[in-house]
C-alpha cells in the first residue's frame, strides 16, 4: 500500500456562504465541491489513505457519501476543531495506515492538479516539508498602524508568493509541530507555519492559477467555468 495520506480539512464551526451549508458542501457542476475534491486524490495510486475533518453536525452525511461514492481510500471521517490547525491536528490523530508522508489539503481547491500533487510529495520525500505556491503578482502594500486605511511601505514583490495546498510533510514530523504547537498555545497561519517555528524549512513547488480555492459566490461562478472549460 501506499504510503502517502491526505487530511481534508473541512471545516470545524461549519462556516457558510449565503445559506445554510457550509461552503465545501455547496454544489459545483452538480457535484459538492468536497466530493469532487476526494476525489482527485481518491484516483491516485500514489495516495493509501484519506481522512475528513467536518464539521460535527455533519459527520454522518459526510460516512452516507463515502459509501455511496464507494471512496474506500476514505479511512476515517472525524470531527472539526474550534480552529482549522486543531482540525488538522485531529485529522492527523485519525491517520490508520502508518504513512511516512501526509498531505493537507483545503476541502475547497478541488482543482488541484495531480501533477502539482506528484510535484509536492516527491518534494516532501527530498526536503521533509513542501507547499504550493504561486507568484505574487500584484503589489503588495502594508497597512500603517498607527494611521489605519493608509499604507506605511511598499514591499518589493519578486520573492512573495502565494500559498496554496496541498502542503506536504514527512508525517511524524508534522505530527511533532502540531503537538508542540498545540502545547505551547501557538495558533499558525498554516501547517507549514508549524514546521517552520521548529527551524525546518520548506520547500515551495510551483503551483497554478487553477487552483483556486472556492470561497466566495464569485469564486463558485468562475469554478462554473472552469468545469465548462475543461
Amino acid at each position: 500500500m501506499s504510503r502517502v495520506a491526505v487530511v481534508i480539512p473541512a471545516g470545524g464551526s461549519g462556516r457558510r456562504m449565503g445559506g445554510v451549508l457550509p461552503k465545501q458542501f455547496l454544489r459545483v457542476g452538480g457535484v459538492p465541491v468536497l466530493q469532487r475534491t476526494i476525489g482527485v486524490f481518491h484516483a491516485m495510486r500514489e495516495v493509501g489513505e484519506i481522512v475528513l475533518v467536518v464539521p460535527p453536525p455533519f459527520v454522518l452525511r459526510m460516512q452516507a457519501m463515502v459509501r455511496r461514492e464507494r471512496f474506500a481510500k476514505v479511512s476515517a471521517v472525524v470531527e472539526g476543531g474550534r480552529e482549522r490547525q486543531d482540525s488538522v491536528r485531529n485529522g492527523l490523530a485519525a491517520c490508520r495506515t502508518g504513512a511516512s508522508i501526509v498531505l493537507v489539503h483545503d476541502a475547497v481547491r478541488p482543482f488541484v492538479d495531480r501533477s502539482v500533487i506528484r510535484a509536492v510529495i516527491g518534494a516532501v520525500r527530498r526536503h521533509r516539508a513542501a507547499v504550493v505556491g504561486v507568484r505574487v503578482k500584484d503589489t503588495i502594500k502594508v497597512e500603517s498602524g498607527e494611521s489605519p486605511g493608509f499604507y506605511a511601505r511598499t514591499i518589493a514583490r519578486g520573492g512573495l508568493w502565494a500559498v496554496q495546498t496541498p502542503q506536504g510533510f514527512r508525517y511524524d514530523l508534522l505530527l511533532r509541530a502540531h503537538q508542540e504547537a498545540h502545547r505551547a498555545g501557538f495558533l499558525g497561519t498554516d501547517d507549514a507555519s508549524l514546521v517552520e517555528r521548529l527551524g525546518i524549512p520548506v520547500r515551495i513547488v510551483p503551483g497554478n492559477e487553477r487552483n483556486i480555492k472556492i470561497t466566495t459566490p464569485a469564486d463558485r461562478k468562475l469554478a462554473e467555468f472552469l468545469l465548462k472549460q475543461a
